[in-house]
């Protein structure tokens, strides 16, 4: 039998391809296959003269696909997903237990109250973990993880939870005093959102003394202005249940959109497909 120079393309080179034209880069490729950027570059022009055609275009910041490259993608990720669905469906009992790591306060507020849906109908035990390492520590493992950003991460899977909106809230019983919003105290939030001064520049600066309570989880903002203790700035999605019930109050239309959000994050040794698309229903928003 004759044979043809494409019967023993290494795996690797064509794994090096599909991962550099997913993510847009050689360095983003080279993260996420393990390897360094120079072996990705070197498995693809070993790839390019072995098929007799070029598939990326090299440029100075950034790389793109030649009209073969574009043409073979699609034909290379059926490949791929064809065998990584088989390689679940026969082998993947070992990945019946699914981790997410995620701050405490998106497991209280966001993940939580999707436990009933997150669980029906998928034969996986979750466990849920809340994130004490830094933000770029232990990437090569395989947890889900939900972490805040603008979405450029190197993940095979990734989702953003909601469009992050931003406005003051505040308790009903405080804004029932005589005086502005503007003049009630004010309640700190450490972390990666926009705070008061953000809001000031866009909206105005307010005239309420500088913040006396400070807090490191929205979970405890919340509950300070629940209590009354301040007008607090927060995400609208995470407070969603607080403004339904009444316990909470938006204290003026006015709202601060931030290109930042949560996002879920997943390698493709973390989930099977199956997993994913569950994960994806269950915690993407769907707004009333």
């Amino acid at each position: 039998m004759v044979r043809s120079r494409f019967d023993n393309i290494p795996l690797e080179w064509i794994r090096a391809f599909e991962a550099a034209a997913r993510c847009g880069s050689f360095t983003a490729a080279a993260d996420e296959t393990g390897v360094t950027q120079s072996a990705v570059s070197q498995r693809i022009d070993k790839l390019e003269k072995h098929l007799g055609t070029q598939l990326f275009l090299r440029q100075a910041r950034n790389i793109a696909l030649t009209v073969e490259g574009e043409a073979w993608l699609p034909h290379v990720r059926s490949a791929f997903d064809s065998l990584r669905e088989s390689s679940e469906g026969l082998f993947g009992g070992a990945r019946k237990r699914l981790t997410i790591s995620a701050s405490s306060t998106v497991i209280d507020r966001w993940i939580v109250p999707r436990l009933v849906q997150l669980t029906s109908g998928i034969d996986t035990q979750f466990s849920l973990q809340t994130m004490v390492l830094a933000t770029d520590a232990a990437q090569e493992d395989d947890l889900v993880r939900i972490r805040y950003g603008a979405g450029n991460w190197p993940q095979a899977y990734k989702m953003a939870l909601f469009e992050e909106r931003i406005a003051p809230v505040a308790s009903p019983a405080l804004l029932k005093s005589i005086m502005p919003w503007t003049e009630l105290p004010r309640i700190a939030l450490s972390g990666p959102r926009p705070g008061w001064t953000d809001w000031s520049a866009r909206f105005g600066v307010p005239t309420t003394p500088l913040p006396s309570l400070r807090f490191d989880t929205l979970v405890s903002a919340l509950a300070a202005a629940r209590a009354g203790h301040g007008v607090l700035l927060a995400s609208l999605p995470l407070c969603r249940d607080e403004l339904t019930s009444g316990t909470l109050e938006q204290v003026t239309t006015e709202t601060l959109p931030h290109h930042e959000t949560y996002w879920l994050l997943a390698s493709r040794d973390a989930v099977t497909r199956r997993q994913w698309s569950q994960l994806e229903a269950v915690l993407r928003d769907r707004p009333a």
